[in-house]
């Protein structure tokens, strides 16, 4: 009994809602999903209510597309394969693919490219919208073609993407699983599987980035670091980009640079922890001098914030600062 009333705690559709959805041939796992709930909840309830249920399998699709969308590359189908690699999900049990997104609009545009008119939900309790597409087709070519299975975050391998279309790949599965920290001159890209995170890492060294690759238990980071290399792969991933197709708040992250490309510089070594401890040497030098912390930032040129998580993280640091300051 706790149990079914912590789930009715749970519920984003009331039994009405429910009934509705399922009367206008929506699944129970679709409705499920809607309501935050599980689709053998949905039975539940419908149930209940006394509601006719369909057999399976025998529902019609009431919402054309194209189906054969994931045959043919293109710009914008590279862009969505890679957005759906990070963000979608391969139903198990029925003929279906759905993406996920904060971002209403890119699920628009990704919908109108397919050709679809089927809507779009909102999740009120996570704010998450979701666009589900049911086709056996397209179900079928993502995996078979693409080899984009269920439960795929920690297995899936990197697709067999023609060069001329990487970069729209890239941009997709940015927009789905990357970040732009432009105030750190840092790209990351984040994913649950070493073998496409070791693949895209090879795929940007190619590029002629210099990516690092970090393993976290059982999430993998690859990282891009400078102020020079971020531009470098901002004008990568957005040439000959459909206007439609990129999620605006990272693009205009990577507008905050007003410099041109010739003025830009990485800072060499910056990554390295014989640079970092060399800095930090320098900094308690200078300080034995200048005595204000501000003051030797600016004459290094760097961030407070820098030298306060030097003092957070570094021990030694904090305790030969803390002894400089008593002279």
């Amino acid at each position: 009994m706790g149990e079914r009333t912590k789930k009715l705690r749970k519920r984003t559709l009331t039994d009405q809602e429910v009934i509705k959805l399922y009367v206008k041939g929506k699944s129970t796992t679709e409705i499920g999903k809607c309501a935050n709930v599980s689709s053998r909840y949905v039975r539940m309830v419908l149930h209940k209510h006394n509601v006719e249920m369909r057999s399976f399998g025998s529902w019609k699709r009431k919402y054309s597309m194209n189906e054969d969308y994931f045959k043919t590359w293109s710009n914008n189908m590279a862009y969505i394969l890679g957005f759906f690699v990070a963000d979608g999900t391969v139903a198990r049990d029925m003929q279906s693919i759905s993406f996920a997104q904060k971002e209403k609009y890119i699920l628009e545009d990704i919908r109108k490219e397919i050709g679809s008119e089927q809507p779009i939900y909102k999740n009120m309790k996570t704010g998450v919208h979701l666009l589900t597409l049911s086709s056996k087709i397209m179900k079928e070519d993502i995996m078979t073609i693409h080899g984009v299975m269920p439960n795929k975050s920690s297995q899936i391998k990197f697709p067999e993407v023609p060069k001329e279309y990487m970069s729209h790949f890239i941009r997709g599965y940015f927009d789905g699983d990357g970040s732009i920290s432009y105030e750190k001159y840092t790209v990351t890209f984040v994913g649950g599987s070493e073998i496409f995170m070791k693949s895209l890492l090879k795929i940007l060294t190619s590029e002629g980035f210099r990516p690092q690759f970090v393993s976290q238990g059982s999430y993998y980071r690859v990282h891009i670091r400078g102020r020079r290399s971020i531009k470098l792969f901002s004008n990568w991933i957005y040439k000959n980009t459909d206007k439609s197709f990129y999620l605006r708040r990272k693009f205009n992250n990577f507008n905050k640079e007003k410099l041109k490309l010739e003025y830009l510089e990485d800072r060499k070594d910056l990554s390295t922890r014989k640079a970092v401890s060399t800095r930090k040497l320098d900094f308690l030098l200078i300080y034995t001098q200048l005595k204000s912390e501000q003051k030797v930032c600016d004459c290094m040129g760097i961030k407070i914030t820098t030298f306060k998580r030097w003092l957070k993280n570094d021990k030694r640091f904090k305790l030969d600062f803390i002894n400089l300051s008593k002279l």
